[in-house]
């Protein structure tokens, strides 16, 4: 089958999506989240055929890497997705007009939602659930690094759905190759709505290539700033959760930026970044008062292209700033407006942050780690939005609706 039979065939799915009871949705959700668990082994059986391909250096391995409890993690998220309430029918607003209208604004599916990712076999699971849930088609561009995995989740769930009866067109999983990524791009009206996952190169290819709408996730270069007022305590597990907890994933921290009153603590702050042995890149007033208090082969001076980076890898950067002024300087230049944070007791400083800081999440005294849909309770996420348009943050199901009007009358017509 061809990349064009298969949008086809997604975009007469749309029809199929709209026939399906909430009842039904949710039951085929379920069971699909107990059949992944089931049958994990077969999963990681095809998982390890994609491990086995890559370095275990290379920062995507632990996003590729599943688990059985990973699995199982990922089955909880389907599980929550499938007991929340269907976004899909809602009326936003109703009203009643002179002219004899009765107008009501319903949000309703976007329609085929299309998503290129990389190394990221969860990222299959998870999409389908929040696609089939809000009433969506999916079709999913992995990338070659995880071929065997997409396939083996893609072939569980094409089961399920046809052991419900549901049309096994509802999902569609194209091929790894550029080719496909590049028709995805270009599939005007076929696919309705185009969602990269993955690096800064990912989605900037996506956005510059793209003919049909896109919706900007993922990059994360994450900073948090220990303020003159940080608490030490908070300060050194808030970084370290942050730096360390899944250093691949999009809302790991990249750069801590400290008041030049607290270098003194810098070492305390960083005694447990040795243990897990992460590389600083450090300014001039960091470096120096870390030499001696820590790891000589883990610590490096900044250049040029230690700010702006997204690491991914247990590598991060420390900028010293005389205030809170030049820490939101500094943040507005290198942000992505994904995540960003603040360690501080001053309440007049925590507000200023928090109002001027233009991310899609903000924190204060709390690790950037939470930037999440389950964390935030929206069961799983199709992806971060980093743009303004339409969805910010975690994009939950609500995300993945539009809406229209319904206009009725008695038989009114306009003067």
């Amino acid at each position: 089958m061809t990349n064009l039979e298969q949008f086809k065939k997604a975009a007469e799915a749309t029809k199929t999506m709209v026939r399906l009871s909430n009842d039904l949705i949710k039951r085929v959700l379920l069971d699909l989240a107990d059949e992944m668990v089931a049958r994990s082994a077969l999963i990681l059986s095809a998982n390890k055929k994609d491990l086995e391909r890559m370095d275990e250096s290379d920062p995507r391995y632990d996003r590729l890497k599943l688990t059985p409890e990973r699995i199982e993690n990922i089955a909880a998220d389907m599980r929550s997705v499938a007991d929340m309430k269907s976004p899909v029918g809602e009326i936003l607003e109703e009203r009643s007009m002179p002219s004899g209208l009765r107008l009501k604004k319903v949000s309703v599916p976007i329609g085929v939602v299309g998503v290129i990712y990389e190394a990221r076999p969860n990222v299959t699971f998870d999409v389908f659930s929040l696609c089939f849930k809000s009433g969506n088609v999916s079709v999913l561009k992995g990338g070659q690094d995880a071929w065997n995995s997409n396939q083996a989740a893609v072939g569980i769930i094409r089961e399920c759905l046809a052991a419900h009866a549901v049309s096994c067109d509802v999902v569609q999983l194209l091929p790894p190759d550029r080719e496909a990524a590049r028709e995805l791009m270009h599939a005007e009206g076929l696919v309705d709505i185009l969602i990269p996952r993955g690096s800064q190169g990912l989605i900037a290819t996506v956005r510059q290539g793209a003919k049909i709408p896109v919706i900007e996730t993922g990059a994360g270069i994450v900073h948090t700033y220990f303020d003159a007022s940080g608490d030490l305590h908070k300060g050194k597990a808030i970084v370290f959760n942050a730096k360390t907890r899944r250093p691949a994933v999009c809302n790991a921290l990249d750069c801590l930026i400290v008041h030049r009153d607290r270098l003194d603590d810098l070492p305390e702050l960083m005694a447990a970044m040795a243990m897990k042995k992460v590389v600083i890149e450090a300014d001039e007033p960091a470096l120096e008062r870390l030499k001696g208090h820590y790891p000589s082969e883990l610590l490096q001076k900044a250049n040029t292209e230690s700010f702006g980076t997204e690491f991914l890898s247990l590598r991060m950067a420390i900028k010293t700033v005389k205030d809170l002024d030049e820490a939101l300087t500094h943040i507005n230049h290198y942000s992505s407006k994904h995540s960003e944070a603040i360690i501080a007791e001053d309440k007049n400083v925590i507000d200023r942050f928090l109002n001027e800081v233009d991310a899609a999440a903000v924190y204060a005294n709390t690790s950037t780690a939470f930037t999440d849909g389950a964390q935030f309770g929206l069961g799983a996420e199709i992806g971060i939005s980093t743009q303004k348009l339409h969805a910010r943050g975690p994009m939950g199901l609500k995300e993945l609706t539009s809406y229209k009007w319904i206009v009725e009358s008695d038989g009114a017509i306009r003067p």
